[in-house]
């Protein structure tokens, strides 16, 4: 039941004024961006009512709208699920990300400064002291921010609009191997604050490509894992 698959505390009461359809479809892909709703749990309306405070009409029209953007499937005489994604899916989202990522980090060297630079070591910080905290949600954020900061750096705004289409699939697929990734994605952000800092262009661009190519073949690793029968 989904009362048993979220943590305490972990879906907030949706405050009024404001257009309760959005705030209902921001709640939702929210939960199922951090993975508090997992890919395949099935998604009960009066449950999901329930828990946001609001009537089940809401919850409908969010549902239909996360169905139509490939969030969830809606499957006739059975209700609505958290879609599980393909390895097909994950490779090519990730693939366009690397792409997005690696011209980022080369046009932020490029146009370094030495402010930037500081808030890059900043959210470094952050996301390294969380993975000393074993906050994966933490680590997720951090990682978010600490890229975002990058795409911001680079200075085309073409660019960053691209990158924010896929920024929550991404936050989706990186979410059950933060942990796997552990610090040394970190290593890899203090590489590539290095090459941005000494305005390296094809440094930066290097560590970048390396760097998600680290995150890819570990959501393909862990997917093997998941799929490899017990013992084998």
């Amino acid at each position: 039941m989904l009362s048993a698959g979220l943590p305490q505390g972990s879906v907030p009461k949706l405050e009024r004024p404001g257009p309760l359809r959005e705030r209902v479809y921001e709640a939702l892909l929210e939960l199922i961006t951090s993975r508090a709703l997992r890919p395949g749990q099935h998604l009960v309306e009066t449950e999901l009512a329930g828990h946001l405070g609001v009537s089940r009409q809401p919850v409908r029209e969010a549902l239909q709208r996360l169905s139509t953007e490939g969030w969830v499937d809606l499957r006739p005489a059975q209700g609505a699920f958290v879609h599980e994604p393909t390895e097909d899916e994950a490779d090519q989202l990730l693939v366009v990300r690397a792409l997005l990522e690696t011209e980022a980090a080369r046009l932020a060297a490029g146009n370094v400064s030495r402010k930037g630079v500081e808030q890059l070591k900043e959210l470094c910080v952050v996301g390294e002291d969380a993975v000393r905290a074993d906050d994966v949600d933490a680590v997720v954020a951090a990682n978010a921010a600490f890229h975002a900061e990058v795409m911001a750096q680079a200075g085309n705004a073409v660019l960053a609009e691209l990158a924010a289409q896929v920024d929550q699939r991404v936050r989706w697929y990186y979410t059950p191997v933060a942990r796997s990734r552990g610090m040394q994605s970190w290593r890899e952000h203090r590489e590539l604050i290095e090459a941005v800092a000494a305005g390296d262009e094809a440094a930066a661009t290097r560590v970048m490509r390396a760097h998600t190519e680290h995150t890819r073949a570990s959501y393909h690793d862990r997917a093997d894992r998941t799929d490899r029968p017990a013992g084998a």
